[in-house]
């Protein structure tokens, strides 16, 4: 008898989450560290979008953005978050919620440093989720580069990572005629240990 799939998933959901997360890298399953952002309003009105995972350890899930966009200001007034994590090609996906919360300057400033060069330029030059003209962020992508010619780029201040902290992760798998694999991990507070339950699908 095959064994059961909660009984293969590791006690801790977050090296459950790497051991899946090494699996879509070495299967080249399609943008293994894209996710989806889901965010919302103090009054609930919810906004997604798509972002790329920059680092995953047990402190939580990190990506970056530019403090003065939508999501910004969103996760400013309401630090509840979710990700969602979909490879198609493995039949798999993951949900992580949990609160979101800017990370240290020195990270941010490693994570910033790590940007391609074009990267770090249109950081500065585009003021994101504003309206604006395609003529003016090109100029303002011009200006920043002749700026910065020959100097590095330093991180602007409205620029940094976040790192969602999970509370809740539910790994799901493909089965036969949608009676698909559920399995959640709840912690209640932070540091206390994971509970696992398997969901109907």
């Amino acid at each position: 008898m095959d064994e059961r799939f909660e009984d293969l998933l590791d006690p801790d959901p977050l090296v459950q989450f790497r051991a899946w997360h090494r699996e879509a890298v070495e299967k080249q399953a399609p943008q293994p560290d894209a996710m989806m952002l889901a965010t919302s309003t103090k009054d609930g009105h919810p906004s997604a979008r798509i972002v790329l995972l920059k680092m995953a350890d047990e402190r939580g899930f990190v990506f970056v953005s530019n403090y003065l966009s939508r999501k910004g200001k969103e996760i400013e007034g309401n630090p509840e978050g979710a990700l969602v994590f979909h490879w198609p090609t493995l039949a798999r996906q993951i949900r992580i919620e949990g609160t979101l919360s800017r990370t240290s300057d020195k990270e941010s400033d490693e994570l910033f440093a790590a940007r391609a060069r074009d990267h770090q330029l249109s950081s500065v030059a585009s003021p994101q989720s504003a309206v604006i003209t395609l003529e003016e962020l090109d100029r303002s992508y011009a200006a920043a580069e002749r700026h910065f010619e020959g100097k590095s780029v330093p991180r602007p201040a409205h620029w940094g990572g976040y790192r969602l902290r999970p509370r809740q992760m539910e790994f799901w798998q493909h089965r036969f005629a949608r009676m698909n694999d559920r399995v959640v991990y709840v912690r209640h507070k932070e540091g206390s240990p994971w509970e696992r339950m398997r969901l109907a699908p």
